[in-house]
């Protein structure tokens, strides 16, 4: 409803892989008799929000890449060298799933199939 939010803080998070995040928090003033209340939120209080900046910033670097010339040849160029060995793999040799758990066991199995299809590219 246009209203402003005010700093709060920051907040610090480290996620699984161990990377830690800082993201700024803002609160709305007042949430009470607003109309959007419960399409915008749940929460019983007030709205706060959290914006990463270097996430962000990473995001709209991410995007001039992807819209640039070079992103957008490179993007078509996929269609064409790495989706049809996938099918080929799935396809024409029948894999669906991996039989090993874990992730190393799966890295292993992966890396056996990759080298399978490189042998067989070869050999053709």
């Amino acid at each position: 409803m246009g209203q402003k939010m005010n700093y709060i803080g920051d907040s610090k998070r480290i996620t699984t892989t161990g990377f830690e995040q800082t993201a700024k928090k803002y609160q709305a003033k007042n949430c009470s008799n607003c109309p959007l209340n419960g399409a915008c939120h749940k929460a019983k209080g007030n709205r706060v929000i959290e914006i990463n900046e270097n996430l962000e910033q990473y995001k709209a670097v991410a995007y001039e890449l992807l819209n640039s010339e070079k992103g957008i040849e490179k993007r078509k160029q996929r269609c064409h060298d790495v989706e049809p060995v996938f099918g080929n793999i799935k396809q024409n040799h029948g894999f669906r799933r991996f039989m090993l758990r874990g992730k190393q066991k799966v890295a292993i199995e992966w890396g056996l199939l990759a080298i399978a299809q490189n042998i067989r590219k070869k050999a053709a």
